[in-house]
């Protein structure tokens, strides 16, 4: 009997170690998918700010009484994300979503801008990079969303609690093509 109830012992005891582990590796893959994810929306906020200075340029010639919009829009863009609380990040890309709304509700109000071949290429681009950025953010977020769901569900958070994982965060970022533009009066 001794012998029966030690090999019923052992095999419980590898079968939850074989289970931890097989938890274990299933949460740190949902980790590394939503680290990938937020490689992603990087990238795609670098090739933004990469951007912006080519349209302040294209756009400073059109408004130069629009000179605190300029400004502050290359002030956003040189704050570029540097391991900064996702938070804080988030904030600061809708101001900049704000203000390039705003540059772009200037531009209705100059038609030759609007016809300039360098600003309307700069526009598709910006465009183009709104677009990747939207998909970045939902690859994330869906990967985040994973990850919280291993990290909550029974009996795989008994396996985050022990080895500390935590909740991923949701990156929510307007983009600039996202809503009506503004309205400016000049």
């Amino acid at each position: 009997m001794p012998t029966e109830v030690m090999i019923v012992i052992l095999v419980l005891v590898a079968a939850l170690v074989v289970w931890t582990a097989v938890a274990f590796n299933r949460l740190v893959r949902a980790r590394n998918l939503m680290r990938e994810g937020w490689s992603g929306i990087d990238v795609q906020l670098r090739r933004r700010h990469n951007l912006v200075p080519n349209l302040v340029e294209t756009v400073k010639a059109y408004g130069r009484h629009e000179r605190e919009l300029l400004v502050q829009i290359t002030e956003l863009r040189t704050e570029a994300p540097r391991d900064e609380p996702l938070g804080e990040t988030q904030n600061r890309e809708n101001l900049l979503t704000d203000r390039l709304k705003h540059l772009f509700a200037l531009a209705e109000a100059f038609p030759d801008l609007k016809a300039d071949a360098n600003y309307l290429e700069l526009q598709n681009l910006l465009t183009e990079i709104e677009d990747h950025l939207q998909m970045a953010r939902r690859y994330y977020n869906g990967a985040v969303r994973d990850h919280n769901i291993r990290v909550e569900s029974f009996p795989s958070n008994l396996v985050a609690g022990l080895f500390r994982f935590t909740h991923g965060e949701f990156f929510q970022v307007e983009t600039a093509t996202e809503r009506a533009a503004p309205q400016v009066e000049m």
